[in-house]
């Protein structure tokens, strides 16, 4: 089922993060995993130039995911899902958000975990 991306809200919570991990997958399923620099423009996560192996799991395989670690311990990380496209200058990739969460381990005292849920999520929907 495809959510649609609140773009407002996720350009917004990209502000609170500097870096994140780009995760992809080869033809056995195995997570590749890159460092990248994602700038957010026009609905579009551009990460710039990729190395080989990212670039063809991507051709094979679009769906990739973004993750931002949190700046603080108990702070939020951002995961974003999409689908990733070679742009026209040849090594650069662009990911097309498809859903985007907030998300953390919750805290004893939470409400999250008084209905038995073990995270506190925020769907940027």
């Amino acid at each position: 089922m495809s959510v649609k991306v609140d773009l407002d809200q996720l350009a917004g919570a990209l502000a609170d993060f500097t870096y994140a991990y780009l995760v992809t997958v080869d033809d056995g399923y195995h997570a590749h995993t890159v460092a990248v620099e994602p700038r957010f423009a026009e609905g579009v996560l551009d990460v710039g130039p990729v190395g080989h192996s990212t670039r063809k799991n991507v051709a094979k395989h679009g769906d990739v995911t973004l993750v931002w670690p949190p700046l603080e311990p108990d702070g939020y990380t951002l995961i974003v899902d999409g689908r990733g496209q070679p742009t026209d200058a040849g090594s650069a990739l662009q990911i097309v958000p498809s859903r985007a969460v907030l998300h953390r381990k919750a805290a004893p005292d939470s409400p999250a975990t008084a209905g038995g849920c073990l995270h506190d999520c925020v769907p940027l929907e």
